[in-house]
């Protein structure tokens, strides 16, 4: 099974396979298998996918061969709109977009955009509009609200996480903006699973769309030969317990575990402005630059690696000590493989886990997946004071762990209560 007979273009696709190979993928998951074909003959995909089995490419690597085909942009607009949940989602997409059409014969330009930051310097990236945006629902209404985006040229949209979009509340976001867009045009929804909500969705957005259900993969046994620990520690401050950590337990070698490459390039640099010899690792760089990371790190002259998921799978460095996840892994699968680059050949190895506020309730979904409890420890000089925020569809913040989430009936007084 190879990226060669999905239906990408001949012109295109080694292009489009130069940047596949350079993100570390060698063959097709289940849901880019599934999905790549229907939506490159321009079918709507109704999709049940984990995060973690190859989605963003399954609707990316489609998107960018439309793209190709379409004029020049003008004005304040956008061929293709992709919906997110979360900003460090949004950031995600959006680096892999980058990343997969750095080789195309057209300058694609990719605009990403979230609340929480200034909407300043969004406005002015969006100046002549953009190829592709991708978005938080909120952040996007403001953008339109602004006169900085018009919908109206939008040929793809994409719904990524769309269970979590309905679940963190953006329902009423998101009817406002299928109202703005054009009736003509392709449409992709990935969600984890086919609850009632999203059917609703899907029916109303979609036209005969090809359903796809990829089971979840059984989760890999962890080796006892892994020390797992968790540390309670606030966002802000984890660059500065990184930094302590290796420095008071000593550690010869260790790989960290973020989202993004601009966490790469930052984590990795203010650990060099502490003289801590670091250096990023991402899909960005180029193969020589990534060869020769790994040269130094095995040959323990890199201290510090910093890197986004493309070293999560297929890494192998020997007697390598520690792991840890600055970000944590968005599936427990990934969490599997992270941590499974250290404690390999029966060398024992740790792995350490960050958990802020805002990731605790993510934390306890991934020891449940894994059967584990962990203590979560605290380091002197760094306990958390930060709060975790409520989220409307788990206020009590179990994580969506079964048994405590509101049943139907919770659901129907809290929508009675709203009413009246």
């Amino acid at each position: 099974m190879t990226f060669n007979n999905l239906g990408f273009s001949p012109a295109l696709l080694p292009l489009l396979l130069r940047a596949i190979e350079e993100k570390g993928f060698t063959e097709p998951t289940a849901i880019q298998y599934a999905a790549i074909p229907a939506l490159l003959s321009g079918r709507d995909v109704l999709a049940s996918a984990q995060t973690g089995s190859g989605k963003t490419a399954a609707f990316g690597l489609p998107l960018l061969q439309r793209l190709s085909d379409l004029p020049m942009r003008s004005g304040r607009t956008t061929s293709a709109l992709i919906l997110v949940p979360t900003r460090e989602l949004a950031a995600q997409v959006g680096e892999a977009m980058v990343g997969f059409a750095k080789h195309l014969p057209r300058q694609i330009k990719v605009a990403v955009v979230f609340g929480g930051v200034s909407i300043n310097p969004q406005m002015m990236h969006l100046r002549g509009g953009a190829d592709v945006v991708v978005a938080t629902p909120g952040r996007l209404i403001d953008l339109i609200d602004n006169n900085a985006l018009t919908l109206a040229h939008v040929k793809t949209l994409v719904l990524d996480e769309a269970d979590k979009l309905l679940d963190m509340g953006f329902a009423d976001e998101l009817a406002r903006i299928m109202a703005l867009l054009p009736a003509k045009r392709q449409n992709a929804l990935f969600s984890a699973t086919f609850a009632p909500a999203i059917e609703a969705l899907a029916a109303g957005m979609m036209n005969d769309p090809l359903r796809i259900e990829i089971k979840p993969e059984p989760e890999t046994v962890l080796p006892s030969s892994i020390f797992q620990r968790a540390i309670a520690v606030d966002a802000p401050k984890r660059t500065q317990l990184l930094r302590h950590l290796v420095q008071t337990e000593k550690w010869q070698r260790v790989l960290v575990f973020v989202a993004t490459k601009h966490a790469a390039e930052m984590v990795a640099d203010k650990l060099r402005k502490a003289n801590i010899n670091a250096e990023p690792f991402h899909g960005e760089l180029s193969q020589g630059k990534r060869t020769q990371v790994l040269m130094d790190f095995k040959a323990k002259a890199v201290q510090v690696v910093v890197a986004t998921d493309v070293a999560a799978r297929g890494l192998d460095i020997s007697a390598l000590p520690v792991v840890v996840n600055y970000d944590l892994p968005r599936s427990a699968t990934d969490y599997t493989h992270r941590i499974g680059r250290t404690g390999r050949a029966g060398v024992s190895g740790m792995a350490i886990s960050f958990v802020s506020a805002a990731t605790a309730a993510h934390f306890k979904l991934i020891e449940k997946r894994h059967g584990i409890k962990l203590v979560l420890e605290q380091v002197a000089g760094f306990e958390p004071v930060e709060v975790a925020p409520v989220n409307a569809a788990d206020p009590q913040g179990t994580g969506g762990v079964k048994g405590k989430r509101p049943s139907k009936k919770d659901k129907l007084r809290a929508s009675i209560s709203k009413d009246v």
